[in-house]
């Protein structure tokens, strides 16, 4: 029988081939360069472009590599240097949060796009909600680390680029942290998860504030939780699928995969604020994700829904949250909720209610 939306009697059947002609690929590239200043560099564009074609078509995707070395399922394998930089900054960073000589760490994220530094002119309420939260961490004594996402709207070389969802084929195609990128064969660079995973391995506790954008998740926002799904029972050794061959990952989930959480434990607050529609549907969203990665809620006080300007123009938005001062108040407590948790946790006074359980059916 032949699928009902495609006519392609065979389901599974691959999309068509997306390998760009010599010359769609130029016309691509010499995009980049429309601006008059590069006219009297045609020469040497067209030497780049020969050379970009070049890795494009023979699909180099990881030019520069070394062998995996001892500690790997395989030694010999050649693994790109640019992953090993990011599994080495991961592992530095899963340092210093065990060690208990260094201080507790807070991972406070702005998730708004808007910014005062590119189309909007004006800095979100979200940044202004973060820069209230940031002194009471700063008071309690934390180190504070702060993830300003929209900078991936207004700053030239950030990015995060989309998950390939490689899990749904294996988890253990899905690397930790993702081998997916850069891919520069593709001119996919500047990918911004490789500074971004370290701090959220570093945090002991995490606050995400974000407003609602169409019922769901900034794009930014939504961008970095896709490409966190190698955190939660992500692969640690990309020797042992020798990159991305499924046959060997499906084989090696096959044989029982143990799904290692590599955030587990970390404890979180979350505030989502609206002006009309949406703000405790994406609370509960952000909530649950979290959870199903094993992090901890830091409770009802740490979880934070509401409206600002209800309804009212956005012009005035700014004017509102001047004026909303009990929401204001909600935010300090979110902070203060985790900053308590995350401490009474380090003094061994709260414990996970979890902890040594076994999940019967990991995924």
């Amino acid at each position: 029988m032949a699928d009902r939306d495609t006519g392609d009697p065979d389901i599974r059947k691959g999309m068509p081939s997306v390998k760009l002609s010599r010359e769609e690929f130029e016309r691509r590239y010499r995009a980049r360069f429309a601006d008059p200043v590069f006219r009297p560099l045609e020469a040497e564009l067209n030497a780049i472009i020969a050379a970009a074609w070049d890795a494009y078509s023979n699909s180099r995707k990881a030019p520069l590599t070394r062998k995996a070395g001892p500690g790997f399922a395989d030694p010999d394998y050649e693994i790109g240097i640019d992953w090993l930089a990011a599994r080495e900054a991961v592992l530095a960073a899963q340092r210093r949060h065990d060690d208990g000589n260094e201080r507790l760490r807070i991972l406070l994220i702005n998730g708004s796009s808007r910014s005062e530094h590119t189309c909007p002119g004006e800095m979100s309420k979200t940044w202004r909600l973060v820069k209230l939260a940031e002194p009471v961490f700063a008071e309690m004594g934390f180190a504070v680390d702060i993830l300003d996402l929209s900078r991936l709207a207004a700053e030239f070389g950030k990015q995060i680029h989309p998950c390939k969802a490689c899990v749904s084929t294996s988890m253990a195609l899905c690397h930790w942290p993702c081998s997916c990128y850069p891919n520069y064969s593709l001119g996919q660079t500047d990918d911004w998860m490789n500074e971004i995973y370290p701090l959220w391995v570093a945090a002991h506790g995490i606050m995400i504030v974000a407003p609602v954008n169409w019922y769901h998740a900034p794009t930014a926002l939504k961008s970095m939780i896709d490409r966190l799904v190698c955190a939660d029972g992500g692969n640690p050794d990309p020797s042992s699928t020798h990159g991305k061959t499924v046959a060997e990952a499906k084989a090696l989930e096959l044989k029982g995969w143990p799904y290692p959480r590599h955030l587990a434990g970390r404890y979180f607050g979350i505030v989502v604020h609206g002006d009309s529609v949406g703000a405790e549907t994406l609370r509960r969203s952000l909530s649950d994700w979290l959870t199903d990665m094993s992090l901890i809620s830091a409770g009802r006080m740490a979880e934070a829904d509401g409206y600002v300007g209800y309804m009212a123009p956005y012009a005035t938005s700014h004017q509102a949250l001047d004026e909303d001062t009990a929401f204001q108040q909600e935010v300090l407590n979110v902070a203060r909720a985790l900053g308590n948790a995350v401490r009474l946790s380090r003094a061994g006074k709260l414990e996970n209610p979890a902890k040594n359980l076994v999940v019967p059916e990991p995924k």
